[in-house]
């Protein structure tokens, strides 16, 4: 089993009001990689900030390398658009960070890091792979693509207040850039990418066509950012068998309608609870609360925690232990996981 990450940026994230953070965009822009340093070596090496909202929710990537330090499972970085470099390695599938998708053709990248990804996954020698994001802004972009294929739906957001609203206003302004109303693209899905998506989207579905294919059993690890994976692979003519692996707090958020793409995408669905309700440690209280819900393949991970009969005591233990040693040895906390 092999966990994938698909790690990168786009300029949607800027727009005010979307994110959790409310952060500078110079210091948001680091998150993916971080996200990804803190995935592989459970510290910082070469981001600058550690990713924790202004309430203190950390990144979900926190628990996600709880979990790997407990299960011991492999894992894969894939430069997903990237605005700034991290020393995790990496694989390279072409893509570029992406652009406000309010502009003209802001992921025209994205068919060709389709292409590239999806070669990628028809060769990864794993027998299964879980595919995970970290892109602030992809909730929003998520929305524009599932839009363009004629599926919409709500979204999920780190928020525990989801500014759906506002970001149905910016696909809709994306839309009118772009020249597609909603639905234009259904059956086009590299289309929807490169007019209204993101390039982690791009990249985690032409991965996840590639794998399926290819006869790897494939789970998407997160919450509607995934659910937007499966929505372009189905688009793709996948018609291979894909599962979802989420957390609670995303389940439980009315706004997402993650049962919705189940049936219509056909997902065979795992839902993870990790027991955070009555734990005060900043690492955990603040995903209680509504924040974060879902990220870094959080979801994933506790799915495979439960999988390989690791208590989620353990798991809730592990998590104080990565967070303390991030906060003591990463210097500054600031910046915020931005919008999902």
């Amino acid at each position: 089993m092999r966990f994938v990450l698909f790690a990168g940026t786009t300029r949607t994230a800027e727009i005010e009001g979307l994110s959790a953070a409310g952060a500078d965009p110079d210091v948001m822009v680091h998150t993916p990689s971080a996200d990804a340093e803190i995935l592989e070596y459970g510290e910082l090496v070469r981001a600058p900030v550690v990713p924790v909202s202004p309430t203190g929710c950390p990144t979900p990537a926190v628990v996600t390398r709880a979990v790997r330090e407990l299960a011991d499972f492999e894992t894969t970085v894939v430069d997903a658009g990237l605005a700034e470099p991290t020393a995790a390695p990496t694989v390279t599938v072409g893509a570029r960070p992406g652009e406000d998708i309010r502009e003209d053709d802001p992921v025209a990248t994205a068919p060709g890091a389709f292409a590239a990804a999806r070669e990628f996954g028809r060769r990864v020698p794993d027998d299964e792979v879980f595919v995970a994001e970290t892109i602030p802004g992809g909730t929003t972009t998520a929305l524009g693509v599932l839009t363009a294929l004629g599926e919409e739906r709500g979204v999920s957001s780190s928020l525990p207040d989801n500014p759906l609203d506002q970001k149905r206003e910016v696909v809709a302004e994306a839309l009118d850039a772009s020249g597609l109303a909603p639905g234009d693209a259904a059956g086009d899905p590299r289309l929807a990418v490169r007019q209204v998506g993101d390039p982690v989207l791009a990249s985690a579905a032409g991965f996840a066509v590639g794998a399926a294919r290819s006869g790897t059993a494939v789970t998407l690890a997160g919450g509607t950012q995934m659910t937007a994976v499966a929505a372009l692979a189905r688009h793709a003519g996948l018609d291979a068998p894909l599962s979802q692996a989420t957390t609670k707090f995303l389940a439980d958020d009315e706004s997402a309608d993650l049962r919705g793409g189940m049936a219509d995408f056909d997902l065979e669905l795992t839902v993870t609870d990790p027991e955070f309700d009555g734990e005060s440690h900043p690492a955990m209280a603040r995903f209680v609360a509504g924040e974060a819900k879902e990220g870094v393949g959080m979801g994933g991970a506790l799915a495979l925690a439960e999988r390989a009969g690791i208590e989620m005591s353990r798991v809730r233990e592990e998590i104080q232990v990565v967070y303390d040693e991030l906060v003591s040895e990463g210097g500054d906390s600031e910046g915020g996981d931005g919008p999902r």
